[in-house]
């Protein structure tokens, strides 16, 4: 069993060069924490012949400072939910195994290489990789966190800074690890702080777990539902391949399976297809007209939004509103609509409400909501006075 595993994450630790974002999924799904601390052990202590680093360096900036501190940035640009606390504890394992398996893949070609290089051209390659590591954050952001594509790079492009800021730390830091490494400490860590660094690891075991529960479910070709959990998954990965088969499955299962086909609707909106995206909508339409709190009348006002008829955008954005009068999204949309209609009078109004339906909107939400205030303030501004 020991030997799959560890074979298992060979098998991953390679197929992020060639499907970086399909092998950052698999890594969440099976991925070892310990393995990946290994890997990226391994990987320093080869480059040790040729770069003037310690072997346990990478491992200790990665888990010390690069990954707090994207999760720090990504709470801030993607506002995720929870608080930096509950995505510390639900997130922080998740993202330090992707992290480490892409730092060691980066650098792995570079590293075997290392003893035969100059140093001049070593230092250029390990540059080379660096950037390389970078480019795969994007997909480890991407997928970890579910952000757009935007976010994630905006994430990445800033994730130096944190490394930065540990550097001028380092050597206080260096002084002071040289108290904390005692046996008598090391033993306190152990006895009353165990369990805590214990947990660290729990956020990664409880994410693989229920998706083996729902793997196991899967099985079962009656099971409509298991497909449709598994599509969400995918989805908020980003990995929409997947979660198309996924949800497409969890149809033909169920024809009634209505949430499959609203989820299937929105990525296809959101992959530009608008006669997929009516398609399905249409289909949701006619089991329910009430959808997830009304939604399918706000997503097929967007699929006509998206076909500039703004006429049939204006007619389901309106009874969206009609219904729900402070959801800042629909009137977001609605002002794009009258807008589009030329009635700019009315779409300022709109906007206007959008922005105060953020205002006034409680503070857990505003963060998820803010986004349109925003688009909507710039929308004013751009219309004649």
């Amino acid at each position: 069993m020991l030997s799959c595993a560890l074979i298992d994450n060979i098998k991953l630790l390679f197929r992020v060069f060639w499907q970086p974002a399909a092998a950052i999924g698999a890594i969440l799904d099976q991925g070892s924490l310990l393995f990946a601390s290994v890997a990226v052990v391994a990987v320093s202590f080869l480059y040790r012949s040729g770069l003037a680093i310690s072997f346990y360096m990478p491992l200790l900036v990665l888990a010390v400072a690069y990954v707090p501190g994207v999760l720090l940035l990504s709470g801030i640009l993607a506002r995720l939910g929870g608080g930096l606390g509950g995505v510390f504890r639900r997130d922080y394992s998740p993202l330090l195994t992707c992290t480490a398996m892409a730092w060691a893949a980066a650098n792995l070609p570079v590293a075997l290489i290392a003893w035969m290089l100059p140093p001049q051209v070593l230092s250029i390659l390990a540059a080379a990789a660096q950037t390389y590591f970078f480019f795969l954050m994007f997909f480890v952001v991407r997928t970890v966190f579910g952000t757009g594509n935007g976010i994630a790079a905006a994430v990445v492009c800033l994730s130096w800074i944190p490394v930065v800021a540990a550097s001028f730390l380092w050597l206080p830091l260096r002084f002071l690890m040289r108290w904390l490494a005692s046996p008598f400490f090391l033993f306190f860590v152990f006895y009353y702080l165990g369990g805590e660094l214990g947990n660290l690891g729990a956020g990664l075991r409880r994410g693989q777990n229920f998706r083996r529960m729902l793997n196991a479910a899967a099985l079962n070709p009656h099971d409509g539902e298991a497909q449709y959990q598994l599509g969400l998954i995918y989805q908020q990965r980003r990995q929409y391949t997947e979660a198309i088969a996924r949800f497409g499955k969890a149809v033909a299962i169920d024809a009634g399976e209505t949430d499959a086909h609203f989820q299937l609707g929105r990525i296809a909106r959101e992959q530009g297809r608008l006669k997929d995206a009516l398609a399905y909508f249409q289909t949701v339409m006619d089991q329910d007209d009430k959808h997830s709190q009304s939604e399918i009348l706000r997503e097929l006002g967007a699929v006509y939004l998206g076909a500039r008829q703004y006429q049939d955008a204006q007619r389901f954005l309106a009874d969206y509103i009609e219904r729900r009068p402070y959801d800042p999204e629909g009137l977001y949309y609605l002002g794009q609509a009258l807008e589009g209609l030329g009635r700019a009078g009315e779409a300022r109004e709109t906007y206007a409400r959008a922005a105060e339906a953020v205002r006034t909107a409680p503070r857990y939400r505003i963060r998820f909501i803010a986004k349109w205030s925003r688009l909507a303030q710039r929308q004013i501004r751009k219309l004649p006075a």
